[in-house]
């Protein structure tokens, strides 16, 4: 079994932006600062479109390998339950999200043919949910997306006229949305929906233009890991909500986020040199397939590390 690096190292990329997106919410922005406008404008809503995106591509991947929806439904299932215990100590976690909308959405959308009608509807349910006030509405449109992306396989060459439009488009409409206020933060979430997701596309195929090796080198065990450092993040930010909230400053967001990325990128490198799997990944693979997975390497030759898929290339 093969696996997409590029889409692991963009898996990281959106983990990384995950948890400072999640730490800044988990301050107090009185007074409003500079840090606070720059990840409202630059990351705040950016990086939870490409996370659903990449879980739409990953569900049609793990169907093809598998071959069994059964298999699916189990590891959903699995999911939310990991998003109900990650519900005890952090109530913004994703997990039951994904689980739900996977359940009622992707696995009745893999029956359709081919990829044009699946990428089609998920537009079209991306628009209504934009149109009627974005947040986790976003969540089932693009898992089409990425479903849809995923079967047509769309040529590399679309990245460069992607990247410039969708650049062009966030900043345009961003600064769209700072001009709509009297006072730092306001304007219409209409506008700032789609600035966000338009800056989504721009991270997700300019991150795919610059990458080489050592970048994705960087990136890919944080991505491969990313159930196990989505929630051992939240956990960081549970614990340090206090010192979070009394920052008047937010530069404590900054070392908090910082911190906890740069940690979690050098021990999911560590483990992964030892192991196939991440710790909750690994439990995850164990309890969809109600057996014990082999998980310690053998060599750091394994045949089961990532290889690069043709597709994507």
């Amino acid at each position: 079994m093969t696996r997409i690096r590029e889409l692991d190292a963009l898996r990281g990329f959106a983990v990384g932006g995950i948890m400072l997106v999640n730490t800044w919410q988990h301050a107090s922005h009185e007074p409003y600062t500079g840090i606070d406008r720059a990840v409202e404008a630059l990351f705040q809503s950016r990086f939870y479109p490409i996370f659903s995106l990449l879980f739409g591509i990953s569900f049609v991947l793990f169907l093809d390998r598998s071959g069994s929806r059964w298999a699916l439904v189990r590891r959903l299932a699995w999911l939310m339950c990991f998003g109900l215990l990650q519900h005890t100590f952090y109530e913004g976690e994703v997990l039951t999200d994904y689980a739900l909308y996977g359940l009622v959405v992707l696995l009745p959308a893999s029956f359709l043919p081919g990829g044009l009608p699946v990428l089609v509807l998920g537009i079209v349910a991306t628009g209504w949910a934009t149109w009627h006030g974005a947040g986790p509405s976003l969540i089932p449109g693009l898992f089409l997306v990425g479903m849809g992306l995923m079967r047509l396989r769309p040529p590399r060459s679309l990245l460069p006229p992607v990247f410039a439009v969708s650049a062009l488009a966030s900043a345009a409409l961003t600064a769209v949305w700072a001009g709509l206020g009297d006072t730092p933060g306001a304007g219409d979430w209409t506008v700032y929906s789609v600035a966000a997701l338009t800056g989504a596309a721009a991270y997700t195929s300019g991150l795919l233009l610059v990458l080489r090796p050592w970048l994705s080198a960087l990136l890919e065990p944080l991505g491969r890991m990313a159930l196990t450092n989505y929630v051992t993040g939240t956990a960081v930010i549970a614990l340090c909500t206090t010192p979070l909230k009394s920052d008047p400053t937010r530069w404590a967001v900054l070392a908090v986020a910082l911190t906890t990325v740069v940690a979690q990128t050098l021990f999911s490198g560590w483990w992964l040199t030892r192991f196939r799997y991440g710790p909750l990944e690994w439990i995850w693979r164990c309890l969809t397939w109600f057996r014990l997975v082999p998980n310690r390497l053998e060599s750091p030759r394994d045949h089961n590390r990532p290889l690069p898929d043709s597709g994507l290339s």
